[in-house]
């Protein structure tokens, strides 16, 4: 899919958020990316053999329980 030089990251590769942005639909939030993922806004990622990757965002800090 990429034509970029270098190439981007391939769908497979542990860095494939580093590609390009093809597509990005804001208020839909999803991106579609040169390798072909589809990147939510809660980072969660849908790649292109169906696979599902969890949203991997951290969440809020846990509260101290008072003693």
């Amino acid at each position: 899919m990429c034509s970029h030089v270098p190439p981007c990251p391939s769908a497979a590769a542990a860095d494939r958020e580093a590609a390009q942005t093809l597509v990005a639909q804001s208020g839909q939030g999803w991106s579609l990316l040169c390798n072909g993922v589809l990147l939510f806004e809660d980072t969660g990622e849908l790649l292109p053999d169906g696979q599902i990757i969890a949203p991997h965002r951290p969440g809020p800090p846990a509260r101290a329980v008072a003693a």
